[in-house]
C-alpha cells in the first residue's frame, strides 16, 4: 500500500538577501533528506529589492523546478510579501521562513509531525534570542503590550515561523486585510494550534532591513487591526483631564476666596491650556490612525503588484 505524498510549500519573502541566498535554497532543499514524505514548493518572493536576489533565485530555479519565484513591483513590505507568496502556494500546508536563516529550516520536521496529527497552526515562538539588549527590549515590549491588550495568551516571545494548514491559507488569503500584521491575523483566527519554543539565532550574513520606521508601523497597525485599546485610552485621558481640571477650578477658586493663594498671572492659565492641547493633539492622532486605514480599504487597491511571476 503506497503512503499518501504531502504536498510542503514554503513562503519566502526576499528583501535585499543576496549574501543569504546561496545559503538559504540549498538548506531548504536539503529537508527533502529529513522529510522524505513531502513533495515540496519553494515560494520566494521578491518584494522590490534592489540587488542581485532576483538574479540568483532565477539561476537557483535553473537548476530545481520547485522554485516559484513572485516579483513584486516596488517593496510593499514583508507582510504582503507573505500575503502574495500564501496566494500562489499548492501544498497541503504551508510553512513561512526568513531568508536569513535566524529560524532554523530543520524544525519544519517537528512542525509537518503535528499537523499530521490534526493540528492546523504549528509556531514557532521564541524563548530567547541573539539580538542586542535594544532589540530585545522593544520586541519583548511590543509582544507584552499586545498580549496585554490586543490578543490574549498571545506567544510572550512573538512568532513568524510557522506552519499552517491550508483551510488557514485560504481564510487568511480570502481576508484580504490591508496594513494588518499576518501573523497575528493566524493566531486571531482561533485555530488549535501547537508551540514550539526555539532560541532566534544571531544573523550571520547582511544587514536586516527591518528598521526603526517598519517596526513603529507594525506596532501601529497590530493594535489598530486588532484592539479597541486605543480608542479606550483616549475616553480614560480625556475623563481623567476633564475630572482633574475639575478639581483644580474647585481648588482654586476655594483657595482664592479665602486667601490660601494669590493667583498672579497667566501662568497657571497658560500650562493649563498647553496640557489640555498636547492631549487633543495625541487624540486626534490616534483618530487619524483609524480614519486613514478606513480611507485605505475604501479605496479597495491591492496590499501588492506583482510584476512577474516565475513558475
Amino acid at each position: 500500500m503506497s503512503i499518501k505524498r504531502i504536498k510542503f510549500s514554503i513562503v519566502v519573502p526576499i528583501y535585499f538577501n543576496e549574501l543569504n541566498i546561496p545559503y538559504t535554497v540549498p538548506r531548504l532543499k536539503d529537508l527533502q533528506k529529513i522529510m522524505p514524505e513531502c513533495d515540496f514548493e519553494f515560494v520566494f518572493v521578491d518584494d522590490g529589492s534592489r540587488d542581485t536576489s532576483l538574479k540568483l533565485l532565477l539561476e537557483a530555479r535553473q537548476e530545481d523546478s520547485r522554485i516559484k519565484i513572485i516579483k513584486l513591483s516596488r517593496n510593499f513590505g514583508s507582510m504582503s510579501a507573505i500575503q502574495a507568496g500564501l496566494r500562489h502556494t499548492t501544498g497541503d500546508c504551508v510553512g513561512i521562513i526568513a531568508a536569513d536563516l535566524q529560524d532554523p529550516p530543520e524544525m519544519f520536521r517537528e512542525m509537518l509531525d503535528f499537523w499530521k496529527k490534526g493540528k492546523k497552526v504549528i509556531l514557532g515562538t521564541r524563548s530567547d534570542r541573539e539580538e542586542s539588549f535594544s532589540q530585545k527590549l522593544f520586541s519583548n515590549t511590543y509582544y507584552y503590550l499586545l498580549e496585554k491588550f490586543a490578543l490574549k495568551n498571545y506567544p510572550k516571545g512573538g512568532f513568524d515561523f510557522l506552519l499552517i494548514d491550508q483551510q488557514v491559507v485560504k481564510e487568511v488569503v480570502n481576508i484580504q486585510e490591508k496594513n494588518t500584521n499576518i501573523m497575528s491575523l493566524i493566531f486571531w483566527l482561533g485555530h488549535d494550534r501547537v508551540e514550539i519554543p526555539y532560541v532566534r539565532q544571531e544573523r550571520k550574513l547582511g544587514k536586516s532591513k527591518w528598521t526603526l520606521a517598519k517596526k513603529l508601523k507594525l506596532f501601529v497597525d497590530s493594535f489598530v487591526s486588532f484592539s479597541y485599546a486605543p480608542i479606550r485610552f483616549m475616553s480614560f485621558i480625556g475623563f481623567f483631564t476633564a475630572l482633574f481640571s475639575i478639581l483644580y477650578g474647585l481648588f482654586v477658586i476655594i483657595s482664592t476666596v479665602f486667601g490660601i493663594i494669590n493667583l498672579q498671572g497667566w501662568t497657571t492659565i497658560i500650562a493649563l491650556i498647553t496640557f489640555l492641547l498636547g492631549i487633543i493633539m495625541i487624540m486626534l492622532g490616534i483618530i487619524g490612525e483609524y480614519l486613514w486605514r478606513i480611507l485605505d480599504e475604501s479605496r479597495e487597491r491591492p496590499s501588492y503588484v506583482i510584476d512577474q511571476t516565475y513558475e
